[in-house]
């Protein structure tokens, strides 16, 4: 049972919602909103009675997540070309649902894909996994700490808290193991697992997840962002009809005819990872996240932002360029990765290949050959394919030259930096199609270091041309059909239905 309830005199909970069959998708989530609302409500309201004094303090209030569920009971024909929309065996398969407000489009569209292949109604009902306190408030509101202080209980004797036994990464990493009798996993995570990170998202980016894209690019340098926003105020002053709006951090919003916020101002302080957002209508306009330097960034964020179920990230960032035929600007189109982040080593081994995907190669190829007018063997004059080291050590010049050209020589590296293979590998642990495409920037190991004039130079130079390229390759992948570049080779044996 989560949380160690304190012996009360009571248990105030709503009363119980039965699962019930629905054979359409719409209805399915439709229902699931009511029940989510319902619940959320009453712990709100359970909260402020507490908080006015009302009542003798001993009763304990707690509400559920809905859930959805299906009982297959035949090992269905379906489309082996599909990489989810389908379960592999007979049996219960379940999983709890959070904010279906935010997720609607994602959940009509997978419960749909389940109805369409299994022929089967879906059932949506109450779960037994109790809503904690913190995740029950709608988007923005918040508790003032002392009122807090003056409760006369511990929280966790009158409310439900965060249980990290259900908010952890089992599923998706391949680790479940079911008790008897219980449903498989329908879904890579729990409620609880993308209510914490939908609250992180916030944290980490100062904006609203419900401003998220599903085509992320991740950069190191705030040069990428000045030239994103530039681009996007320029995009909403002109009228142009392919976005409606630029989200910035305070969820800042500059709509289509518009040259700048409604309201003038900044987020009250930059946060750590500000993420900026050029929205579509339905969800396929593109994000940029600035991460900063190191692999914990990287992590950190592609933890969060995957509970979101985007079509694909990409990395665009500067390097370390290690062989002496590169120049100062060439492309660096990943490959292959050598991790030595380290940050990734528990949750996926690091002799589990971390493979290039093809489409996203192609997609960034033909972006390149778009926006620098090269094509074939002149291609190969700015761009360069190959392996690209990621390592968690900022001052890796330091160590011994000769250990240090030994390791890159046997691996192949063309590149060097601190953030790529780890997207790339949450991208394949969590089945986010993922990319690279770097920009060499200087090259330690031929005497070639970055100097602040010649930097700033650099980057004035190279950036608008690399994120164009970035931009363009995401709206390629955003006319792929879904199930093309969400291909099986991101899928395991025992995979859940849901993308």
């Amino acid at each position: 049972m989560m949380n160690a309830v304190h012996p009360l005199s009571s248990m105030n909970r709503p009363e119980a919602i039965p699962f019930e069959p629905c054979h359409d998708a719409v209805a399915a989530v439709d229902r699931l909103v009511e029940i989510y609302a319902r619940n959320t409500a009453f712990l709100r309201a359970a909260f402020r009675e507490v908080l006015k004094g009302a009542g003798s303090g001993r009763e304990r209030a707690r509400a559920y997540y809905p859930a959805i569920r299906m009982r297959v009971e035949t090992y269905d024909p379906i489309d082996t070309r599909l990489s989810y929309g389908h379960v592999a065996e007979p049996g219960v398969y379940q999983t709890t649902i959070t904010q279906p407000t935010l997720f609607r489009d994602y959940l009509i569209e997978q419960v749909g894909q389940l109805l369409q292949n299994h022929r089967v109604a879906v059932e949506v009902g109450e779960s037994d996994s109790p809503i904690p306190l913190h995740f029950a408030f709608p988007e923005g509101a918040y508790v003032e700490g002392e009122h807090l202080e003056a409760l006369k209980r511990p929280l966790r004797d009158l409310f439900d808290v965060p249980d990290l036994a259900v908010t952890d990464d089992a599923i998706v990493n391949g680790t479940w193991r079911g008790k008897d009798g219980e449903p498989k996993p329908l879904a890579p995570f729990t409620a609880q697992r993308v209510d914490y990170s939908l609250h992180r998202l916030q944290h980490y980016t100062a904006t609203a997840p419900a401003h998220f894209q599903n085509f992320v690019l991740f950069t190191n340098y705030q040069f990428y962002v000045d030239e994103f926003c530039a681009r996007a105020r320029a995009l909403m002053a002109s009228g142009n009809e392919d976005y409606e709006m630029l989200v910035e951090p305070g969820n800042r919003i500059t709509r289509r005819g518009e040259s700048g916020p409604a309201e003038e101002g900044h987020a009250q302080r930059l946060p750590q990872m500000p993420a900026y957002h050029l929205v579509r209508g339905d969800h396929s306009g593109i994000t940029l996240v600035n991460i900063g330097v190191g692999p914990s960034n990287a992590k950190t964020i592609t933890d969060h932002i995957a509970v979101l179920r985007p079509h694909a990230w990409l990395m665009l960032g500067h390097c370390a360029g290690l062989r002496d035929s590169q120049r100062l600007g060439d492309y660096v189109l990943a490959h292959g990765y050598v991790r030595e982040d380290h940050v990734l080593d528990d949750d996926l081994p690091t002799w589990v290949p971390v493979p290039a995907l093809a489409e996203v190669q192609v997609a960034l190829e033909q972006a390149v050959e778009e926006v620098a007018g090269l094509s074939g063997w002149d291609l190969k004059r700015i761009m360069r394919t190959g392996t690209v080291a990621t390592i968690d050590n900022r001052n890796w010049e330091l160590r011994d030259h000769v250990e240090l050209v030994e390791r890159f020589a046997q691996s192949r590296a063309i590149a060097l930096d601190m953030e790529s293979a780890t997207i790339a590998a949450n991208g394949f642990r969590f089945r986010v199609p993922y990319g690279t495409l770097l920009c060499v920037s200087d090259k330690p190991l031929h005497g070639e270091l970055k100097l602040p004039g010649m930097a700033s130079a650099f980057y004035r130079r190279q950036v608008n041309q690399h994120l164009e390229i970035g931009i363009r390759a995401l709206e390629r992948l955003r006319g792929m059909p879904p199930e093309r570049l969400h291909s099986r080779k991101l899928r395991t044996f025992m995979e859940t239905a849901f993308q």
